[in-house]
């Protein structure tokens, strides 16, 4: 998300589409929120997380088809939504492992390692941008990505019956 409106300006796009295009995607992190709980309940926590890391990777495909305006957005958007249901399902799967007593520090805790993790990425992203250009910095995000499937498919596995 950080790296995006530098790129977009790298790319010779104006300031008014690369603000645009971030406050797109911040409606896209939060608006889904009024009904992810539904979706939750009624799908599953494991399946809306699939949902959510489907679209981020649906996101770093749009954004490796081009460098234009639509192809920034539409990836923007993705990645907000994607994220929407990739942390609010992945929360959902932590507190569904833990006793009552436990879950507020077990939130907390989980929160503070996500946010962390985010705020380290973001600048390691604008580094890389500057490195090694976009594609470089939608192609190195494939990794934390496939870390996350591969974690969501061993714990299906591990315990079918609790997060089905």
């Amino acid at each position: 998300m950080t790296a995006a409106p530098l790129a977009m300006r790298l790319c010779g796009l104006s300031q008014e589409a690369a603000n645009l295009g971030l406050q797109w995607h911040v409606i896209a992190m939060y608006a889904p929120s009024f009904f992810t709980g539904r979706l939750i309940t009624r799908f599953g926590a494991p399946r809306v997380v699939a949902a959510g890391l489907a679209l981020i990777g649906a996101a770093v495909v749009a954004g490796l088809l081009g460098q234009d305006v639509g192809h920034f957005w539409g990836s923007l958007i993705l990645l907000g939504v994607g994220w929407n249901f990739g942390f609010v399902g992945a929360s959902a799967l932590v507190l569904d492992c833990h006793r009552p007593e436990e879950r507020t520090r077990v939130q907390s805790l989980n929160d503070f390692i996500v946010f962390g993790t985010m705020a380290a990425g973001s600048f390691a992203s604008g580094g890389l941008l500057t490195a090694h250009g976009w594609n470089t910095v939608l192609w190195v995000s494939l990794a934390p990505l496939a870390l996350a499937v591969a974690a969501l498919a061993i714990s299906r596995r591990a315990h079918p019956a609790a997060v089905s």
